[in-house]
């Protein structure tokens, strides 16, 4: 009976272990991202993230291998594998750029919406993405389109002060929220799905034609 006992005893222990285990994996899984970034990034080459650097290594004169501000907020938006809804103010960083031409050319679907003052300003890169086949409308309201927000995968929040600017990344004092908090995201989903709707060019064509 004590050997009985003690089998049972281990037994219990052995599938409590198994049992704590499981909920710590469980846990971890479930943990839901949430980080700040702040700017001005540290200088520091992208080549790596951007580019096919494994075939041809960048050597340009900026560090390489070392992690920025920037170098962060490219690898949550190149985490995108489905969709990509941009809203900003201001376009013109060209590492910005080119990291939604690589979503599009990977199939990624890709939505932007800009304000109309600021689509064709010089250095704006909104040509070239619409030069690319990326859908872009800009507002047609009388104020400023002041947001600056994506969102990934509609699953993660890219939100701040940073226009997507060259000056707001290597030159002012900005943040960025990045999360995946659900109920931070889904109000940014819903605004964003009901700008695109009322700056339809097609919606905006007909109230003008029948007004």
């Amino acid at each position: 009976m004590m050997w009985k006992a003690v089998g049972l005893s281990l037994l219990a222990f052995s599938f409590t272990v198994e049992v704590l285990s499981w909920v710590r994996r469980r846990n971890k899984a479930k943990k839901i991202l949430n980080e700040v970034i702040f700017f001005p990034s540290e200088m520091g080459c992208v080549e790596h993230l951007l580019g096919p650097s494994k075939l041809y290594p960048c050597f340009c004169a900026l560090p390489h291998g070392v992690e920025t501000s920037l170098s962060r907020l490219l690898r949550h938006l190149l985490s995108a594998t489905s969709s990509l809804d941009l809203c900003v103010f201001a376009f013109s960083s060209i590492d910005l750029c080119r990291a939604v031409l690589a979503l599009h050319k990977k199939g990624v679907i890709i939505r932007v919406l800009s304000d109309k003052d600021y689509i064709a300003i010089t250095g704006s890169q909104i040509g070239y993405l619409r030069k690319a086949g990326i859908c872009v409308r800009s507002d047609v309201g009388s104020v400023y389109m002041h947001h600056k927000f994506a969102v990934v995968d509609e699953s993660l929040l890219i939100t701040g002060s940073l226009n997507w600017t060259l000056t707001a990344v290597q030159g002012n004092m900005e943040n960025l929220i990045v999360t995946m908090e659900p109920e931070l995201v889904r109000p940014f989903i819903q605004e964003f799905n009901r700008l695109w709707e009322i700056n339809d060019p097609a919606r905006t064509l007909f109230n003008s034609t029948s007004a």
